[in-house]
């Protein structure tokens, strides 16, 4: 791989700890900011990595944000060349719609610092990186069902579907790329979500300067070991 194409929806939700594992490995990162950039020009060429970021919209609102049908065209032609890809959030719900799976509203809002479940597919995945606990940054309030021929790798008891992989495609429901020390810019930028869902921003913001850094490192571990254990192409 010699470069890594990120479509990210919010500025704060970046790459966050995946750049220097990517840089570690000789890739170099590039965004395409959705909804700005058009995607229709991103070509996907041998040895290309696609990752597709968090962001506070539905994978199905393409009527209010017409820039998704352009993502998940990307996605399906990431798909159909074999091309490497990471979903992580909106990315891995939009990652499981260009599988031919249904994305909808869950029953709960998932945000906070809780522990997701391996399934046994899962512990002999790159998931088995994760902290011994298995805590990681959740912010969502859709799911989606599992692709068909796809892995569950993950789980919590509101949501099923937390990971899942098929071929070269990784989705992740949850967060382990948020950078510690910029923490504090998810709290800024979904005040209105927070507020809505009455979570305490206190006392979340305490969690994560315990608990972030922990499972950064362990998301660090997750990525490299799913860089490491691709094919070449």
């Amino acid at each position: 791989m010699k470069r890594a194409i990120m479509i990210r929806h919010l500025a704060f939700e970046d790459a966050g700890i995946l750049a220097p594992v990517l840089a570690a490995r000789g890739i170099a990162a590039t965004y395409r900011d959705a909804g700005v950039d058009d995607l229709r020009e991103v070509a996907l060429d041998a040895g290309d990595l696609l990752i597709v970021l968090g962001g506070p919209i539905g994978a199905y609102e393409e009527a209010k944000y017409p820039f998704l049908i352009d993502e998940l065209e990307l996605l399906a032609r990431a798909l159909t060349t074999g091309t490497p890809t990471l979903g992580i959030c909106l990315g891995a719900q939009l990652l499981a719609r260009a599988l031919g799976a249904r994305v909808y509203p869950g029953r709960a809002k998932e945000i906070g610092i809780a522990p997701i479940t391996l399934t046994e597919e899962g512990a002999r995945s790159c998931l088995a990186h994760l902290t011994v606990d298995r805590c990681v940054l959740h912010w969502h309030g859709d799911t989606f069902d599992l692709p068909e021929g796809a892995m569950r790798l993950a789980s919590t008891d509101i949501t099923p579907n937390q990971a899942f992989a098929r071929g070269s495609a990784l989705g992740l429901q949850f967060h382990i790329e948020a950078e510690p020390s910029t923490f504090e810019r998810w709290l800024i930028g979904h005040t209105g979500e927070l507020a809505a869902a009455r979570i305490d921003v206190p006392a979340l913001r305490a969690a994560a300067a315990r608990e972030l850094p922990a499972i950064a490192r362990g998301g660090a571990r997750v990525i490299d070991a799913w860089l490491g254990g691709l094919a070449p192409r």
